[in-house]
């Protein structure tokens, strides 16, 4: 069979023009059918990121009050892209004469395996993070990553032993605040007075509620909470620097009583004997240290050596021995009685600060 015959049929059936124009209009359909899916394409967008977030403790160490107060839970930060940065809590306490500052914030990043890309980068153990807003600009170092959204904040009993002057001594009282950068961080639980040595000034034993962070080692402004430690405390009305006594309480130990003991004092002179009085007494503020309830005046005694070698107690021409009972605050515990702080025995020396007259006196008997 000829593949054109004479009349131009194609294998004898179709005109050779009709088959070119039908073999066009099919390769300009299937062109435009390629063009539509072309163009449908370049319409798709790549998938959003998936997104998660996490939970990390910042230290922002020392701050000045006025940018400490400025911190607020819900405060927000993004260094850019998906990354955002939210305040969920912050604690604060006195360090430097400023504010030690931690806030707790959550983290939104892309995620990647089980952890985010914060600013493309994993929050890590001391990394340092930005937060910044129209009021302030601050940096700190990551302390821990992951858990809830506050921090590990809780209240710690400790009690304080200071030395402040009579007119500090006279203002501290139970159920006083500490305020840093407007939140409370410290509250007076108990003022015991020791009284004092012979100056202005008082031996006072505070006890005090702290505001800590950390569970296992309690943190105050950046000190650690344990016995030795100096923790500062400042009110509308005064400022004082104590050593931890204790920790877990607010009270000394033992429990609080009064005795009766003997004192002496063996080598007074004519004007010292002779000021000891009874009722004399030795006051902090409203509280009673000791109080004198009698007094015997004797001669005192010396010894002396002959030239043969004999020793002979002969009355002293001039000294008196001076014996007081008196009424002393002290507490008992389970090691022996401690008076203004200190352990006391027989043959102790204590001193007793009575209005103008200064003492020190040998216990005889307690």
């Amino acid at each position: 069979m000829q593949l054109i015959d004479d009349s131009g049929n194609l294998f004898g059936l179709v005109n050779v023009v009709d088959a070119l124009v039908v073999l066009l209009a099919l390769a300009v359909g299937v062109a435009g059918v390629a063009l539509v899916t072309a163009d449908d394409g370049a319409d798709d967008e790549p998938p959003a990121p998936e997104l998660a977030t996490t939970n990390v403790t910042l230290d922002l160490g020392a701050q000045p009050e006025a940018v400490a107060a400025a911190i607020e839970a819900g405060d927000t930060y993004s260094p850019g892209g998906n990354a955002e940065l939210t305040v969920t809590d912050v604690q604060v306490a006195p360090q430097d004469g400023g504010a030690r500052v931690y806030v707790r914030a959550q983290l939104r990043g892309e995620a990647r395996n089980d952890t985010i890309a914060y600013g493309n980068v994993p929050p890590r153990l001391g990394r340092s993070l930005d937060i910044k807003t129209d009021s302030y600009a601050v940096s700190g170092s990551i302390q821990s990553i992951g858990g809830g959204d506050e921090l590990p904040t809780r209240t710690t009993p400790v009690l304080l032993q200071t030395t402040v002057s009579e007119t500090t001594a006279a203002e501290i009282e139970p159920g006083q605040s500490m305020t840093v950068a407007g939140r409370e961080v410290a509250t007076v639980e108990s003022v015991t007075a020791y009284g004092s040595d012979g100056n202005d000034r008082r031996r006072l034993a505070v006890g005090v509620e702290l505001a800590t962070i950390g569970a296992d080692r309690p943190q105050f402004g950046g000190r650690t909470v344990r016995e030795g430690v100096t923790i500062p405390v400042e009110t509308a009305d005064y400022r004082l620097a104590g050593t931890v006594d204790r920790v877990g309480a607010t009270e000394p130990r033992g429990e609080a009583t009064t005795r009766e003991v003997t004192l002496v004092v063996d080598r007074a002179s004519p004007e010292l004997a002779a000021a000891i009085e009874e009722g004399d007494t030795e006051q902090v503020g409203d509280q009673t240290v000791a109080e004198i309830t009698g007094v015997e005046r004797t001669n005192a005694t010396m010894v002396l050596t002959s030239d043969d070698g004999n020793v002979y107690l002969r009355e002293h021409p001039v000294d008196e021995e001076v014996t007081m009972t008196a009424e002393l605050t002290v507490r008992e515990t389970a090691d022996g009685v401690r008076f203004k702080g200190a352990a006391i025995r027989r043959g102790s020396v204590v001193t007793l600060n009575l209005g103008d007259l200064t003492i020190e006196a040998t216990v005889q008997s307690l």
